[in-house]
Parts: C-alpha cells; structure tokens; sequence
C-alpha cells in the first residue's frame, strides 16, 4: 500500500517561521555565555611584509587583557580553512598566525581580553616592525612572478590539482573533446572575447562570529554560524594540532551564509584562545572585517572562443579561466573548474568540440572564497554574454540561437563530465519564460521619448546538485515513545529551510504530518555525518539519505507490528498510522507500536542512512530582464525579471520562489552595484555598505518566478536542487540589455552609471 504523497510540492511554512518573526534568542550570539572573552586580531596594514619584530609588552599590561599570541605561539603545522571533503583540494598553506603576512587585513597578533574596549586598546599598544615587500596585485602577472606569495618550503599540495607554491600557481588544468581548432577553421563565424568578474561579497547579514569553551571533558566545545560542521571539527584539529575527538562543534540558527561559510574565516582564532587559555572565547567580526579580511567571490577572467554558422548553430567553444585565489587557495582549485563545466554544456546540442582550461594563481590579495554559483556565476556570465554577442553580430535573435543549440533531456554532455541529462526542461524553461516576459514584443528597443530607453536581455544557467561521487548525506530518523518522530541531520540549514523541506519528505515516507516531526542538528557529537550545507547538496543528497532512512524503519516498524499481531513481517504492511495485516484482518496503531518499542524490544527504531550519489543532475534557470536606461545619467533601472526553473520536482514550491527571488536580487547586484577596487598599496576602498552597493527590494522592480518541473530519478521524489542556479543569469542577461539600450557590450562587472555614461559604442 503506497501512503498518499500530501507534503512534497506543497508550500508549506517554515518549521522555525513563528520563531524567527518573533525574535527569539537563536543565533550563536543568543544562545552562547555573555562572559565569554573578546577576541580580535591585529591586521597586517601590507599587503606583503615579513614581521621583523613584535612587542606586545605594553598591550599586555592593560588591565583586563588575558592573553595575546603572535606567530611564535601557535603549530607550525599548515593547513587549509577550505570546508571540503578531505584530504582537501586546496593546498595547506595557512598557519594560525604567521611571520609572512600575505594581504592587508592578514592576521598578525590575537588579543583576547575581558571587554572589548580593553582588546580595542590593547590592538593600539602593540608595535610592530615590518620589513615591507613588494606584493603580487595583478592576476595577469602573478603566474611564474619572481615574487612568490608562497615561498615556503612546508606548503603542501594534498591532490594532484596542478598547484606549484613556486610559480604562484594553485591549480591548473586542461579538458576537452572533439578538435576544436579543426571545427574552428570550418566554421563561418569565430571570434574570441575577454569578461571580468570582481570579488564580490556574500554581504550576510549576521557576519563571521564563533563562541568556544572547554566542556566538562576537557574537549573544545566550538558554536559557530557555519555551514559545515564536520570540516570545521577537523579544520580546527589540523590547525590547532589537536585530535578531532578532542573537538566537538555544533550550530544554532545561521544569519545567512551564501557560501562564505563554508570557510572557517573566524573559528580558529577563540578555538586557540580557548584551548591556550581553558576560558570560553567569542570573535565576531565586525563588517569592515567582513569586507576586507572575509572569503569573497573569486575574481576571474575568462577568455571565450566560438565557432559557429551565420545561421546561428555554436559547433565549438574554447574556454580559458584566469582565476585569482588571493593570499590563500581556498576553494582555488574547486571553483574555478564550475566556469566551464557549468555553462559549455548547455549548448550541447549544437557542439561538436569544446576546450576548457584553467589557471588558478595567487596574488596578494584578500583570499577568496565560495560564494553562491561558486564559479559557475563567472563562467555563464562569460559565456552566455558571447553567446549573445554572437547572435546581435550575426542579426539573430538570441532566443531563436538558443533553442537551436541548447541541451535537451537524454543528451549526454560532454563538457559535464560525460553524465547524461536524466532531466532536462532547459527548452521548456526557454519557451516559458518567452511567453510569460513577452520576449517577441519587449526585445525590439524602445525610445521612451524622455531621454530613456527601454531593453531587454535573456540569458540560462545550470548547476549542479551535489560534488558527485564525493558528498556524502545522512540523516537518523527514530520513532519517539508517543508516536511521532524526531530527524537528526548534519546538514545546516542557512535560513534555505532545509529543515522544514527534509521533514516533508519524511512526513511522506512516514505518513505523518510534518507537525510530528522534530528535526535537530547540526551537532558533530549527535548528528550523523554529513559534509555540509554546500554546493546545492543538502535536498538532493540528504533527501535522498532520509528517504533510505524511512525505508529501514518502516521495515522495522512491521516487524514489530508483526509481533504484536502473531504473523509474519512479509504479512503486514506499513500504513503511516498503523501497522496492517495485508488481508486486513487485523492491524496494531502507530502508538501502540511506540509504546510496545519501551518494553522488551529488540528491534531498531532509530535508523540512521547515509547517501552519496555518482551523479550530479543539473538545475536549469532561463531569466530575462528588462530595463530602463537613462542616457543622461548611465543609470540603469530594473523594471521586470521573470526567470522558469527546473529544479526537479519542487519540494517547497514557496521556499523554491524565495530562493530564486534572493538569487536573482544577488545577481542583479553583481551586475550593476556591487564593485571591488584595490589602492596601489592593495587596500580595499569599498569596505562598507556605505561604498559596497548591495540592492534592497526598491531596487528590484518586478519578480517573477515560475517552476517547469523535471522528474530526476536520482533524487528524492524526482528533486534537484535550487540554491545556486538562481543566482547566474542577471549579470549576462543585464549585460545583454544594456548593449541593446547603448550599443556598447560591458565585459567587466559591475555595469555602473560611471561605465554606461562613458563608455561610448567605438570604444567597447
């Protein structure tokens, strides 16, 4: 007997909605000691320098400091504050604190006092000597640079991803299929241009902040808003050199994450604190920190070759990333392989060649970091504007190219890994968003009559739904003594809803209402293992580990049911309110198998299932954009954005339009506001929100947002994921419409007033 299907695609609130609208205590800050130490860092003012000497004698003495540590205090172990799957990807080149400081804002001193006005002066007392270097701040010259960010003899590289500390070099490589120059020299059209994207902020509202002390078992308790439990437990191991069993982590609610937290930017630093000192520690940073000495974005360059026909059809593309990692190789060697791989394989339809090949390299730079789209965002924004360079070079309409050339369900993609697209409706998400933008009538241009002009630009995205053949989900799923439930997750849930979308998907497995189910985590001492709220995982992966989880114990729940009926389990059959004899002449209720689990039970009501899959099934997103363009001041306003996902079977069709909604607002902020420039010194200007421009609602026009669902038979009830396909179509889409306003194609984001004002059409 299959249980009716009553919460999956059904838009049902948030489990924790009333909690956050009320303001309850759930944040680290909330729910962690006030008396805890202030913990800070003193900032390198160089971008590159070697500390020639330290004196903290002074800063000591103020009263209520407890304790200061510079680089002669911590391991001289090196690691990474990468959140992936070890050994990591990104070579371990950090140490805590270190006598080489490698960006303005690097660490150099931690103080840890009773108040913050006490650290807040201490900071001023320490003097330190500098022997200044030159710094690296120009990705193009980095690469084989006599100035090396890394000298060091004990960096190490802990995969074959390319890396080469001496040639400032963090990962390289070359991919392909079919000969591309041979497609290029018959094709009728090529041509080849350079896009830039800067290192842009996630711009959470609760910034970087971690509570540490010593639990009653001498072990390094850490609460911290991060998204990876389980990596930070080993992060903070490494770096403190330190057993993992002597670490345990958990996380309350997450003010957003976007990504930068799934980098440990602020937990070593108290965790030091607190096992140096035996007191509970706090750091939070504050937002100037978060702008200077954060994870940004990775800034990127990327070089597009196509080769097509005048009629339109793309035969190749050749793909070159410059990728800037900073003064440290987080996430390096992992991003940058997403600007390729997650947007050449959309026009898998017409392709008959592709080339991908990258170079990741270290500057002196704030080092970088995973944010929303996680180099997919760069890479489509690179493609999709060529593509629509293309189709306004050869008179076409960008639409009619894409329908020509776009990936279709069966189709097995070359440039993403050789998978197959199990389920596609990238052509219907096409077709849709045409229709409801009303592409046909707003794509002409037209003159207002004011001095404004009114524009349209389209552009589609893919993703992915989990690092295939490496993440791993798990969820514990128990039967409580009265009949309900509790789901145990190591997932964290970022404000994304995970929690409420996970219990969904038991509450149909288990026939029960999602009001019967209590979901805990994330907690490294109870949860099960997973490997964190990142690369679109969690519904996709650890869906599918609470589907496998419900499985296990309804077969449990008939075997006990089976007993308390006198027959055999093969007899009986789980109804979600009972445990029912297949005849139907006899059944034993939910509560009286929970009551019975209490006393001389042998059998498992707690069932814990992990999930991994081989694959990595792509969300697909269309948006178009239309704007309005002012001539005399370069502003540009967005009037309307309607984007059609296919993200599965939408398990929370209303948390799905959100994410999309947010998405599409952060991508409207890359494209048009959001800008990082560095001083010749290799300061950041934009260290605020005075300077560093992110949209509000005002700024959004309107939003609309439709689903065209797929049946993905490798994920739980036919879902993908959605988390980071929303944010990639804005900035190419909005490039493509200020083109269509002005004439000039802006290749470097952000699209400010300043550019549009004075760039003119023969300049571009």
């Amino acid at each position: 007997m299959s249980m009716e299907k009553k919460f999956v695609n059904s838009g049902i609130r948030k489990k924790d909605a009333m909690q956050l609208l009320l303001g309850k205590p759930l944040y680290t800050c909330d729910v962690t000691r006030k008396d805890a130490l202030v913990v800070k860092l003193l900032r390198s003012p160089h971008a590159h320098a070697l500390i020639e000497s330290i004196d903290t004698s002074i800063a000591e003495k103020v009263e209520g400091i407890a304790a200061i540590y510079t680089y002669k205090d911590v391991p001289q172990k090196r690691f990474t504050l990468a959140g992936q799957t070890s050994p990591e990807p990104s070579p371990w080149d950090r140490l805590i604190l270190d006598r080489r400081v490698r960006y303005v804002g690097d660490g150099v001193a931690i103080v840890a006092g009773e108040t913050e006005k006490a650290v807040d002066m201490a900071l001023r007392r320490i003097k330190v000597k500098y022997q200044v270097l030159e710094p690296v701040l120009d990705i193009h010259s980095a690469l084989d640079n006599p100035v090396l960010v890394h000298p060091e003899e004990d960096w190490v590289s802990m995969l074959p991803v390319g890396a080469d500390n001496k040639r400032n070099l963090v990962a390289h490589e070359v991919t392909s299929d079919g000969d591309v120059e041979a497609v290029m020299k018959d094709c009728e059209v090529t041509f080849q241009r350079t896009y830039h994207t800067k290192s842009c902020q996630q711009a959470m509202m609760e910034t970087f902040r971690t509570y540490t002390e010593m639990d009653a078992y001498g072990r390094l308790h850490v609460v911290s808003s991060t998204q990876i439990v389980f990596h930070l437990r080993r992060i903070i191991a490494n770096a403190l050199d330190i057993p993992k069993s002597k670490v345990r982590v958990e996380k309350p609610r997450i003010g957003g994450g976007f990504g930068a937290k799934q980098t440990s930017v602020a937990e070593v630093y108290p965790a030091f604190v607190t096992w140096k000192t035996g007191r509970p520690a706090r750091m939070v940073f504050s937002r100037k920190e978060c702008q200077t000495s954060g994870c940004p974005r990775h800034e990127m360059e990327m070089t597009v070759r196509i080769g097509a026909m005048k009629n339109g059809h793309i035969r190749a593309i050749d793909l070159y990333t410059l990728s800037n990692t900073g003064a440290y190789s987080e996430h390096g060697p992992t991003t940058v392989g997403l600007s390729g791989h997650k947007s050449i394989p959309m026009y898998t339809g017409g392709l008959e060649a592709f080339r991908f090949g990258y170079d990741v390299v270290y500057t002196n730079m704030q080092a970088a970091g995973a944010y929303r789209g996680y180099g997919a965002t760069q890479g489509i924004f690179a493609v999709e504007t060529a593509v629509n360079e293309l189709a306004e070079q050869l008179g076409l309409d960008p639409v009619k190219v894409r329908e020509m050339n776009l990936l279709k369900e069966g189709m097995v993609m070359p440039a993403y890994y050789g998978e197959k697209a199990n389920a596609c409706a990238l052509d219907r998400c096409l077709a849709r968003a045409s229709e409801i933008f009303g592409w046909a009538e707003k794509y002409p241009v037209r003159d207002m009559g004011n001095g404004k002009v009114r524009s349209a630009g389209v552009a589609m995205a893919m993703q992915g739904s989990c690092i295939s053949a490496l993440d791993v989900g798990s969820a514990t799923v128990r039967l409580q003594e009265d009949g309900t439930y509790t789901l145990s997750i190591g997932a964290a849930d970022m404000g994304t809803g995970c929690d409420t979308i996970l219990a969904q998907i038991m509450a149909d497995n288990m026939g029960c209402d999602v009001e019967d189910i209590a979901v805990f985590g994330a907690d490294t001492d109870t949860s099960p293992y997973d490997s964190g709220s990142y690369a679109s995982s969690t519904t996709y992966v650890t869906g599918m580990a609470v589907e496998k989880a419900c499985t296990e114990l309804k077969a449990n729940l008939c075997v006990i049911g089976a007993e308390m009926l006198g027959c055999k389990a093969e007899e009986v059959e789980f109804t979600g309110e009972a445990v029912m004899k297949k005849d139907g002449s006899g059944e034993v209720s939910l509560a009286d198998i929970a009551n019975k689990t209490t006393i001389f039970n042998n059998t498992n009501v707690q069932v814990t299932a992990s999930h991994s899959s081989p694959v990595s099934p792509p969300p697909y997103m269309v948006g178009m954009v239309e704007i309005e363009l002012d001539k005399e001041t370069g502003s540009v306003e967005v009037l309307d954005y309607k984007a059609v996902v296919d993200c599965g079977t939408p398990i929370n069709p209303n948390l799905a339009r959100i994410q999309a909604e947010g998405g599409i607002v952060q991508g409207i902020g890359m494209a048009l506001s959001e800008d990082v420039t560095y001083d010749e010194k290799g300061r950041i200007m934009e260290n605020s929100f005075f300077q560093y421009k992110i949209p509000t609602r005002l700024d959004m026009g309107r939003l609309q947002v439709e689903f065209e669902a797929s049946y993905e038979p490798t994920g739980p009830s036919g879902a993908k994921s959605i988390g980071e396909v929303v944010i990639n179509t804005p900035s190419p889409a909005i490039a493509h419409a200020v083109y269509r306003a002005t004439g000039v194609w802006h290749r470097t984001l952000p699209i400010t007033p300043e550019k549009v004002l004075m760039t003119k059409p023969e300049e571009a």
